[in-house]
């Protein structure tokens, strides 16, 4: 760290000036670490590994590593391999190895149940949702939803999944206690469906396709009720644990885009490096974490200020983020 002393510090006795400046490192060190109140890990699809931070911890993962989840307990974090239609299971705190399990053809999105003995994968390619027991390391259930699925979203209380339907213009709806397909809700002007996430209070569906759009759904009426523009290409979506904001990112596009999670209008465009698609807020609502893909790093945006602090350089395209904490 090159820190300029004024001349005034310069004749500050020697021992003096050492403890100044151990104290401003550790300050700088401090306040580093205080951008992850919880771990975060990033899969790095082009270097076969996953980061975890704080500390900037390199793992080496398997083939393509893409989307990733950990378990609420914070002890295991999952990672799928499309190249092998597999997934990967690390220990959170080692990045050791605990498993390799195949699911299916084009294994992408995934998620851990609340319970945290289950992982959820959508196999795109074979138009089905593995479901991962994570103490026998094997599929217990294979559940046909539709074509190419792409990502999951548990309720908070556990008892339904949702499935987007890249390729079909729906959410699928798995009933977890019965591990099988419910109905598929239609998207309307949302032909794309790509990843999602829920509202505070489980009542919105908010759906980022594969082109520039995030489409409200109410998952009581099961209509779309607004189509908000955003940035280009496809990318993650977040909502913040307040409840207060959404955030998706445009991996053809240079911005992260802010919604008002409760009028449904964009706020603010946030500038960012070339494609952003990984987007992940720290459970505090304090911070959001997201994975540039073309300038392989990882950009923190304090969200009380909508502006970014901190760049981390990475391998080779940052892709997806998992947060403790926030499912």
């Amino acid at each position: 760290m090159n820190i300029n002393v004024p001349a005034r510090v310069k004749r500050i006795p020697a021992k003096i000036a050492a403890t100044f400046f151990c104290l401003l490192a550790g300050t700088a060190i401090a306040q580093a670490a205080s951008y992850f109140s919880e771990p975060a890990y990033v899969t790095l699809r082009e270097s076969d590994q996953i980061a975890r931070f704080p500390g900037k911890v390199i793992w080496d993962g398997g083939p393509k590593m893409l989307y990733t989840s950990i378990t609420p307990s914070g002890k295991i974090v999952v990672a799928s391999s499309p190249k092998e239609g597999s997934i990967y299971l690390f220990d959170a705190n080692t990045g050791k190895q605990l498993g390799r399990v195949a699911t299916g053809k084009a294994a992408k999105g995934l998620k851990v149940s609340p319970s945290g003995k289950e992982v959820y994968v959508c196999n795109e390619g074979a138009d089905t949702v593995s479901i991962v027991d994570l103490t026998q390391k094997k599929v217990v259930a294979t559940i046909g939803v539709g074509k190419m699925p792409h990502n999951v979203r548990f309720s908070d209380d556990g008892k339904n999944a949702y499935v987007t339907l890249q390729g079909a213009a729906g959410l699928a709806v798995i009933d977890t206690k019965k591990q099988m397909l419910t109905h598929v809700i239609p998207t309307e002007g949302i032909d794309t469906p790509h990843n999602l996430d829920l509202s505070k209070d489980g009542k919105l569906a908010f759906i980022r396709d594969t082109s520039n759009q995030v489409g409200v759904l109410n998952l009581t009426t099961n209509r779309i009720i607004k189509i908000v523009p955003v940035g280009q290409g496809h990318a993650g979506i977040d909502v913040t644990a307040d409840g207060k904001w959404v955030f998706t990112g445009a991996i053809a596009d240079d911005v992260v885009t802010v919604i008002d999670a409760r009028t449904f209008e964009v706020v603010r465009q946030i500038k960012v490096g070339f494609g952003p698609h990984g987007v992940r807020a720290s459970k505090d609502s304090r911070y959001l974490y997201v994975a540039v893909t073309a300038d392989d790093h990882v950009e923190v945006i304090d969200i009380d200020l909508m502006a970014v602090v901190k760049k981390h350089q990475l391998g080779s395209f940052p892709f997806w983020v998992a947060i403790n904490g926030n499912p």
